[in-house]
């Protein structure tokens, strides 16, 4: 089994490993529950990542006066990647090394 991301492998299972998950996941479930198991991986990250986001935004925006926030996630987001304040991760990081300096 395969993992490929934008049409890049990043990760196999091997034969080995394969039949080691199938000592406790029937083979003919194997590759839908390998399936979902991904899936919850990053739907759960995106969860926890969104939940930061709007924990940090909502008292900015607020103090900004921006009187219509979206409960749309997507539409918050970009909401939010649209204020010039905004940073994303690296940003950030680049910031805090500059101030160190």
């Amino acid at each position: 089994m395969k993992v490929t991301v934008d049409g890049k492998d990043i990760f196999t299972l091997t034969e080995t490993q394969k039949k080691v998950i199938q000592n406790d996941i029937s083979s003919e479930v194997f590759d839908e529950d390998m399936k979902r198991r991904l899936f919850y991986i990053i739907d759960h990250k995106y969860r926890q990542c969104f939940k930061r986001l709007k924990d940090e935004w909502d008292k900015k925006l607020e103090a900004a006066g921006v009187e219509s926030i979206p409960t749309n996630k997507d539409a918050y987001a970009e909401l939010v990647f649209a204020r010039p304040e905004y940073m994303d991760r690296k940003a950030k990081d680049e910031a805090a090394a500059a101030n160190l300096k």
